[in-house]
């Protein structure tokens, strides 16, 4: 049997009162598929990053305390 087969077998056996949980929990699946992959703006900002670790540049913090102190100024 298919993991599909067996996911409809499943499916079959959810009584009618739950269906409507296992509904919007397959729409969600559905509407974040490939919501994981980075868009082209966060690869260039990892492409960035890299570069400045390969060369040592860019400001490194050891507390997020100074950190955000940096943001906010």
């Amino acid at each position: 049997m298919s993991e599909r087969e067996q996911a409809i077998q499943l499916l079959n056996d959810v009584p009618e009162f739950k269906i409507d949980c296992v509904i919007a929990y397959m729409q969600g699946i559905i509407a974040g598929a490939g919501a994981n992959e980075p868009n082209a703006e966060t690869i260039a900002a990892f492409a960035e990053g890299d570069k400045m670790l390969a060369e040592g540049s860019g400001q490194r913090y050891t507390s997020t305390k100074d950190l955000f102190a940096d943001l906010e100024a």
